[in-house]
């Protein structure tokens, strides 16, 4: 095996990920990617920023990139990547090991490690669309509103009993506690206007563990964001309607939620909106514009998350026995970010 060609790999860890899951679990991974072909450099981040830098000035020259967090390492790390030319940025992978992970779910990648491990070396690549917001980068949702504190912070257990957004809203006193903001918001030319109390420009299927729009035919790789935002309710009938709505994933058919896909989308605010991007802050403007890069960055999926993708349905053994060794790294259309 020492003879062997090895590709050559980045593996950035967050060690405090998940009550140091990652920190705890970084031999074992060295182990499993060497022998499975990869000579690995282990980049631990020390605080925020360090992974997105790490990426920036060092991804360009390794074969695979693999990123152990959460969402928000997980984010650096994409943003990072944005610096190179497309052709550039190497083969990447994700081991989720934060509290949330909604990308990595939306993804299909285990939360168990060396599951996730097992699935970037017999992965296949996805060429997944990526978010440009005012300048910074998203993975999968930027968000303003209700939802945008709380379902980052509640425990999932408490989610999970509750189900979906819908508990937030359950949980509203009355309607004058309900923070709103009045908003033009354009998608593709197409304007609307008025009070709203939430709204996610998203490119997954879950956000928070909570608002779950998988049933709308989430495309990762189609060009598009799904744009959701929840109108101000003037009474408890609008209320329950937007809780039903929720509950029972009918975003569609609600009138009191905006639901569109869009490539570029625009917001603009009487007063500094607060914004998140991938569960972190992302700033407050009164002004905002969304932007979709289509496929910008390249996973290794072992199950690709678009049907139209699938070539079949295999266990991880068979696609293991169909697989000698990674895939080649994509190439790109040479553009760098202005």
């Amino acid at each position: 095996m020492l003879t062997e060609h090895k590709q050559n790999m980045m593996l950035v860890i967050n060690p405090t990920a998940g009550k140091n899951r990652a920190r705890d679990n970084v031999f074992m991974l060295i182990d499993y990617f060497f022998r499975h072909n990869y000579h690995v450099t282990v980049f631990p981040t020390q605080g925020k920023g360090d992974a997105c830098r790490f990426v920036a000035e060092y991804a360009p020259h390794y074969d695979a990139l693999v990123c152990v967090g959460g969402d928000g390492t997980l984010n650096e790390a994409v943003t990072g990547l944005m610096f190179s030319e497309k052709h550039r940025r190497p083969r990447l992978g994700y081991i989720p090991a934060g509290t949330t992970n909604d990308f990595a779910n939306t993804l299909g990648i285990s939360s168990e490690m060396e599951v996730s491990a097992e699935q970037f070396c017999i992965g296949d690549a996805f060429r997944c669309d990526i978010g440009r917001f005012n300048g910074k980068y998203f993975t999968y949702v930027a968000a303003f509103g209700i939802f945008t504190e709380v379902s980052y912070e509640t425990p999932q257990p408490l989610k999970n009993a509750l189900g979906h957004a819908a508990y937030i809203l359950e949980g509203v006193k009355s309607l004058a506690s309900i923070q709103n903001y009045h908003l033009k918001i354009t998608c593709d030319g197409e304007k609307t206007e008025g009070d709203f109390i939430y709204g996610q420009i998203s490119n997954s299927t879950s956000i928070g563990g909570i608002m779950d729009i998988g049933h709308t035919g989430v495309q990762l790789d189609d060009g598009l964001f799904e744009v959701l935002i929840i109108r101000m309710p003037v009474n408890v009938i609008e209320l329950n309607n937007i809780v039903s709505s929720l509950m029972f994933q009918k975003v569609e058919d609600s009138p009191y939620i905006f639901f569109r896909r869009a490539k570029s989308v625009t917001v603009v605010s009487e007063t500094p909106l607060p914004w998140t991007l991938d569960g972190e802050s992302g700033g407050s403007f009164s002004y905002s514009q969304a932007e979709i890069m289509p496929g910008a960055v390249t996973f290794n999926l072992a199950a690709l998350p678009n049907e139209k993708n699938i070539p079949a349905q295999q266990t991880l053994t068979e696609l293991s026995a169909d697989s000698t060794s990674p895939q080649a790294s994509a190439g790109g259309d040479g553009k760098s970010i202005p």
